[in-house]
């Protein structure tokens, strides 16, 4: 039996850890870790720590505990955990690598889908006993060209599902993906993307080489009545740009799940955090964004993360992390850089 202690975690996640740890005492502690948390002496025995994005296990703090062989981190990231201290400790640290890759790419696709059949606007006339087709004309995805930006897990499923529909896929990547090229997507510049789609999908981190990648300078490299798809961070699209497209009507319709100007997401995850949205308003953000209001436009709540199976995979992921340690299998190791 293992002593772990479980920091930050909401009551689903609890329940879920209690549930998957039976055998082993698990003490759970809402507040984040850092150095100024207050722990019994034998809460410092704990063999394994699990915690979320807002603890910090620094070096001070990772050396308050003398029995510790394991750090799981119940998110993607782990730049709030010492690396290199763990590493002198000969402390495993573990991460959830991934999660939410078709869950992610099906909202792509019903955002995709609603836009180019015109789902809202007609799910609205009905209900209001209008059963006229006026206006209510879709377009058919077989035969027309999706551009994918960015090939990762998340955008490699989109692309073969534009496969599957029957679409030419384009795609815009830094590093080509043989697999999909085997499979019949072609990889062109981002200029030469923009031009050939009549579906663009965002699938790209944040970064300084990312932000605003379509921006005021290339959107008149957009082909005209494309409809565009953002599923990944707000600000890859500069929101400027985006709003002359549509009301330049070049950009028949946009769908998006992200907004440039929403609180700042490490990763999404922190969506489902209590903390996060006791300091985030995201309703306010959301209201005072201009795309809101549009008709060209659907925008959902950057909920494209977020099925009952991807917030499973969350807790499961670190439950086998711990589980996989202790039986001497170590998986989803965070390696140290060289």
């Amino acid at each position: 039996m293992a002593k772990i202690l479980c920091f930050e975690a909401d009551s689903w996640e609890q329940e879920a850890l209690t549930q998957g740890l039976t055998g082993h005492e698990v003490v759970f502690i809402s507040e984040p870790l850092s150095v100024e948390t207050s722990l019994t002496p034998e809460q410092l025995q704990a063999e394994v720590i699990c915690t979320f994005i807002y603890s910090q296990i620094t070096k001070e703090v990772i050396e308050k505990f003398p029995q510790l062989k394991l750090i799981v981190t119940r998110s993607t990231g782990f730049d709030h955990i010492d690396l290199a201290a763990a590493k002198e400790k000969n402390i495993v640290v573990s991460n959830v690598p991934k999660y939410g890759i078709h869950t992610v790419s099906e909202h792509t696709w019903a955002l995709l889908l609603a836009l180019s059949r015109k789902i809202i606007p007609s799910v609205e006339h009905t209900k209001k006993g209008n059963f006229l087709l006026e206006g209510l004309a879709g377009v058919d995805l077989f035969g027309k060209t999706l551009g994918v930006v960015g090939t990762g897990n998340i955008g490699a499923v989109v692309a073969e599902y534009g496969i599957a529909f029957g679409m030419k896929v384009v795609a815009y990547n830094r590093s080509p993906r043989p697999e999909l090229v085997a499979k019949g997507v072609q990889y062109v510049t981002f200029e030469e993307l923009l031009g050939q789609s009549d579906f663009i999908s965002f699938h790209l981190p944040l970064t300084a080489e990312t932000n605003h990648l379509l921006n005021m300078q290339n959107m008149h490299l957009v082909k005209k009545g494309a409809f565009i798809i953002n599923a990944s961070r707000g600000a890859v699209i500069e929101t400027e740009a985006l709003v002359e497209l549509l009301q330049q009507k070049v950009v028949r319709a946009a769908g998006l799940d992200v907004l440039e100007g929403e609180c700042e997401i490490h990763e999404e995850r922190e969506l489902l955090s209590e903390k996060f949205l006791a300091n985030c308003d995201m309703k306010t953000q959301l209201l005072d964004h201009q795309l809101l209001m549009r008709d060209d436009v659907i925008i959902t709540p950057h909920n494209a993360f977020h099925s009952e199976e991807s917030i499973k995979a969350i807790a499961q992921t670190s439950i086998e992390d711990i589980t996989s340690f202790l039986a001497g299998t170590p998986q989803n190791q965070v390696v140290v850089e060289k």
